[in-house]
């Protein structure tokens, strides 16, 4: 059933896109996991990074609605939810200014994340050209004169800030410790939310044709865009179990009870054949990683 924005605060939580949410708090809630689970954990970090995240997640939210309306990928062709600008209820200097004070503050938040987490000046400002480039990345992933979600770099965008900055970032932040072992169930972060998008370029695959966005699955057509997402799930899960075998976490593989809806989205975009029926799974897919985090994340505290 296509939706009609009535106003403007209806306009404005359809382009916060809420459902986002869960899978950019996921690499908060990994580390945090992790962090615990070595007796590092520290309750300013998590907060401070997930108002941080979502802060950032909003804002990439938002200058998506605005880069891709200005671009033409959000055209009356697009089968995926509603845009603001694209209806019409928000202009886009209304837009633009919505992404100037959210990329403020995400600013203002992670410089008082780090403020908290940090005391070495060094380390300070690494991590603070770490979160202007983050901000920067969620700003020009569809937005400004050559944005790079339109030459087919969002999947790796999505990876190393979704999966191995978001998770051993933060595990640093918790910890103040780099362990190489990380990357592991960082990388398998940064697989399940690339697949997250893939899902969702899969959906838009007709309209960024028109639009002349050559995401991965325009690139590779549809049949090879389907095998990739299910090899993304496969290599996700396997690097999760290779860390639970390596670190002797074996309470960790309670993340296996996840496997089975993470095979039902692999298996259902595999057999649904319009936009419309491909949609759901996007949703279906970044709460099946948040319960996948959580699964891990009690396996390793409780087990």
């Amino acid at each position: 059933m296509e939706i009609t924005l009535k106003d403007k605060r209806q306009a404005w939580f359809y382009a916060f896109r809420l459902r986002t949410l869960p899978l950019a708090l996921s690499s908060i809630f990994l580390a945090s996991f992790l962090a615990a689970s070595s007796g590092n954990f520290r309750w300013e970090v998590l907060i401070l990074a997930s108002v941080t995240t979502i802060l950032l997640q909003v804002l990439s939210n938002l200058a998506n609605d605005y880069g891709d309306s200005i671009h033409g990928a959000d055209s009356s062709e697009r089968k995926g939810p509603i845009r603001a600008v694209q209806s019409g209820v928000i202009s886009t200097g209304e837009m633009k200014r919505a992404i100037v004070i959210f990329s403020i503050l995400a600013l203002v938040s992670g410089l008082l994340l780090l403020y908290v987490a940090l005391s070495d000046f060094v380390l300070f400002s690494v991590f603070l050209v770490i979160g202007l480039i983050a901000i920067g990345a969620a700003v020009t992933y569809t937005s400004g004169k050559n944005p790079y979600g339109y030459i087919g770099l969002g999947d790796l965008s999505v990876f190393i800030f979704f999966g191995l900055t978001g998770v051993v970032g933060t595990y640093f932040l918790h910890s103040l410790t780099f362990d190489p072992l990380i990357l592991l169930p960082a990388t398998s972060l940064g697989l399940f939310s690339t697949c997250v998008l893939n899902i969702n370029n899969i959906r838009d695959i007709e309209s960024d044709k028109m639009a002349g966005k050559k995401s991965i699955p325009v690139r590779i057509g549809i049949r090879a865009a389907i095998n990739y997402n299910s090899t993304l799930i496969l290599a996700g899960n396997v690097s999760m179990a290779i860390f639970c075998l390596i670190t002797e976490a074996y309470g960790g593989f309670l993340f296996l009870v996840t496997v089975p809806l993470m095979v039902h989205i692999g298996v259902g975009i595999n057999q649904e054949a319009s936009p419309s029926q491909i949609d759901p799974f996007l949703k279906k897919m970044a709460i099946a990683t948040l319960l996948w985090v959580l699964a891990f994340g009690l396996g390793i505290i409780i087990l």
